[in-house]
C-alpha cells in the first residue's frame, strides 16, 4: 500500500502539476508540499480537506489508498467546466452554447422530442426482435 505522501504525488502527476503550482493553489508553501509528497510531514485535517476540495480528491483515497484517487463528479461540475472551457476556447462548442442559449421553450421541446426518438432507434438496432 502507498504512503499518503506517495498518494499527494500521485495527484500532483495526475493533474500534471508541479509542486509548486500544486502549493499555490492550496496557498501553502512549495517546500511544505515537498516534505508532504516526501512523507517528512503529515498533512492536516484542514489540508486534506484542501486537496480533496480543490483537485476533486476522494478523502478515503487519500487517507488510506481505498478507492479510487478522484470522486465522480457532479453534474453541474461537470457543466461548469464544459463551459469554462467552451467560452475559453471559442470555439464550436462557445459557438453551438450562444445558439442554445437563444432557443424559445417551444425549440427546447423539439429538440427533447427529437432526443427521444434517436434514443429509440438506438434502441431498435441494439436489441432487433
Amino acid at each position: 500500500m502507498s504512503t499518503m505522501g506517495e498518494r499527494i504525488t500521485a495527484i500532483m502527476e495526475a493533474k500534471g502539476m508541479t509542486n509548486t503550482a500544486f502549493a499555490t493553489t492550496l496557498n501553502v508553501s512549495q517546500s511544505f508540499i515537498s516534505r508532504l509528497a516526501s512523507g517528512a510531514k503529515v498533512p492536516s485535517d484542514r489540508t486534506i480537506a484542501d486537496i480533496c476540495r480543490e483537485f476533486n480528491v476522494n478523502e478515503t483515497w487519500l487517507r488510506t489508498g481505498e478507492g479510487e484517487m478522484l470522486r465522480p463528479k457532479s453534474r453541474n461540475e461537470e457543466l461548469f467546466e464544459f463551459l469554462n472551457d467552451a467560452v475559453e476556447e471559442d470555439g464550436i462548442k462557445a459557438r453551438l452554447l450562444t445558439v442554445m442559449a437563444r432557443l424559445s421553450e417551444d425549440q427546447w421541446e423539439l429538440l427533447a422530442d427529437m432526443a427521444r426518438k434517436l434514443a429509440e432507434e438506438e434502441m431498435e438496432k441494439a436489441d432487433p426482435e
